[in-house]
C-alpha cells in the first residue's frame, strides 16, 4: 500500500512538472516569437496563431529598440506547420509598417502555398509589404479602425540613376501588384492606381485606405475582429474535415 501511495505521489509530482513546464515553453513562444498553439477542448480543433509585428526584418538585422518580425522564425514555423497532423488551421495576425521586400514576400508565399485552411485579421495597419502578406491567407479580416497603405517600392542607400534601376524597380512592383491581384478582388489597374496616386500622402505617392475601404476596393474579404476571424477559421477546419471524410 505504501509503496502505491509513493507511486502515485511521483506520477503526479511528473505530472506537474510536465505541466509547468509546458506552460513555460508556451510562454516564451509567446514572448520570443508572437506564436501560440489555440487549443480548444470542446472543438477538438488546434489552430496556431503567428503574428507579424512592427517592421519585417529581412536579411539585416535592424535596431534592437525596433518591434521586429524576423522571417528566419517564421518561415520554419510555417513549414512546421504545414508537415503537423495536429494543427487544423492558421491565424495570422498583422500591425506591421512594412518592412522588407523579398522578406515579405517569401513570408507571403509561404503562407499562400499551405494545405491547411489560413485567415488573416488586420490589426492597427498592415502597410506596404503588409498588404501582401494580409491577403495571402485564404480569407482576410480588418478591423473597423484598421488602415493599410499601397505605395511604391522606396529604395534606401545608394541608388545609381540609370535606366536599369528603374526597371529593376518596375519589377518588384509588379510581383507585389501581381501577388495581390491573385490573393484577392481587386484587379491589376485599380491597384496599380492606388499604388501611384499623388493626392492622398505628403510628400509622397500611394494611398491609405481605411477598414472599410480595404473591402470595397477588393483588398479585403471583410470587416471584422478576432470574434469574426476565429469563427470563419473554424467553420473552414470543420468543412475541411468533412471533405476528408
Amino acid at each position: 500500500m505504501r509503496e502505491e501511495m509513493e507511486q502515485d505521489k511521483m506520477e503526479k509530482e511528473e505530472k506537474e512538472n510536465t505541466k509547468r513546464e509546458n506552460e513555460k515553453l508556451r510562454d516564451e513562444k509567446i514572448s520570443e516569437y508572437g506564436q501560440v498553439t489555440l487549443d480548444n477542448k470542446k472543438t477538438k480543433t488546434k489552430i496556431q496563431l503567428i503574428s507579424i509585428i512592427g517592421e519585417v526584418e529581412g536579411h539585416e538585422s535592424l535596431a534592437s529598440p525596433n518591434k521586429t518580425t524576423k522571417y528566419e522564425h517564421v518561415l520554419p514555423q510555417l513549414a512546421a506547420i504545414e508537415d503537423s497532423e495536429e494543427i487544423d488551421g492558421v491565424l495570422i495576425i498583422l500591425n506591421t509598417v512594412g518592412g522588407d521586400v523579398e522578406a515579405g514576400l517569401a513570408i507571403s508565399e509561404m503562407i499562400a502555398s499551405l494545405s491547411k485552411p489560413t485567415v488573416s485579421l488586420v490589426l492597427g495597419g498592415s502597410h506596404s509589404i503588409g498588404v501582401p502578406l494580409a491577403v495571402s491567407a485564404d480569407y482576410s479580416f480588418i478591423v473597423p479602425t484598421g488602415t493599410m497603405i499601397v505605395h511604391p517600392v522606396r529604395m534606401s542607400g545608394m541608388v545609381i540613376g540609370v535606366t536599369q534601376t528603374f526597371e529593376y524597380l518596375e519589377q518588384i512592383q509588379d510581383r507585389i501588384l501581381s501577388f495581390v491581384v491573385n490573393h484577392s478582388k481587386i484587379d491589376y489597374e485599380s491597384l496599380k492606381g492606388l499604388m501611384l496616386a499623388t493626392k492622398q500622402l505628403v510628400k509622397d505617392v500611394g494611398s491609405i485606405l481605411s477598414g472599410k475601404e480595404t473591402v470595397e476596393k477588393g483588398i479585403i474579404n471583410e470587416v471584422g475582429g478576432i470574434k469574426e476571424a476565429l469563427a470563419k477559421l473554424k467553420d473552414m477546419i470543420e468543412k475541411e474535415k468533412m471533405e476528408r471524410r
